[in-house]
């Protein structure tokens, strides 16, 4: 049986108390810290860079996972993964030679991801699956937190599930994008290991209790 984790994304995170915030998740049973990172070109939304990834390193011991929203992506790789980012994950659509980043990637030592939109074929990666670590596959649109879940992004991850298992390969399925504790359970019955939420996890802050562990483990669900 496959081990689930929970990734929560400090999007959706208090920032005025982000290192707090990021230990809270942790304390309360994160598996990974989940960092979006958006230029407002690639998607509308600006957030910050690797200076926020540098910041966060020290304050946890979780895998920092870095989903770059950003194009072009290439020039950006090593500030990232100088920062102490464990995992970086681009977009196909974010340079011209999707293999040739990974390469870069995985060249500093991090594992090297790929998102796929509701949009991008799963055809994008199939030709490339050994040099990739993680597959992301985003259950709505890049760019906003609170969006509502895409149910039929989940035959993707059926589909690679299948291809993955197969293959017999090394690669790891996460899903972002309106998960919550009612649909947490379609998304791990449909093959994925790695669940990114943030505000089913920030957004349920006990003012008496900010551990975040009754979230999580309704995210995971049963071990």
């Amino acid at each position: 049986m496959r081990r689930i984790h929970i990734a929560p994304s400090i999007l959706s995170a208090d920032w005025a108390q982000l290192g707090q915030e990021v230990k809270s998740a942790e304390k309360g049973g994160a598996d990974w810290i989940h960092v979006d990172v958006m230029d407002g070109h690639f998607v509308p939304v600006i957030t910050a860079g690797a200076q926020m990834v540098r910041a966060l390193r020290p304050l946890t011991t979780l895998p920092i996972d870095v989903h770059l929203m950003i194009s072009p992506v290439d020039t950006h790789i090593e500030s990232f993964a100088k920062a102490g980012a464990n995992i970086l994950t681009v977009h196909p659509e974010a340079g011209p030679h999707l293999h040739r980043t990974l390469q870069m990637i995985r060249s500093h030592g991090v594992k090297a991801g790929v998102a796929l939109n509701p949009s991008t074929p799963i055809e994008a990666i199939l030709s490339i699956l050994p040099a990739i670590d993680l597959i992301l596959i985003m259950s709505v649109n890049p760019g906003y937190g609170g969006q509502e879940f895409i149910p039929y992004t989940l035959e993707k991850v059926r589909i690679l599930r299948k291809i993955i298992d197969e293959q017999k390969l090394p690669i790891l399925l996460e899903i972002d994008g309106g998960i919550q504790a009612h649909n947490a359970s379609l998304a791990i019955e449909a093959g994925i290991d790695i669940l990114v939420s943030g505000t089913a996890v920030f957004g349920a802050k006990d003012p008496h209790d900010n551990s975040y562990a009754a979230a999580i483990s309704a995210l995971r669900g049963p071990r």
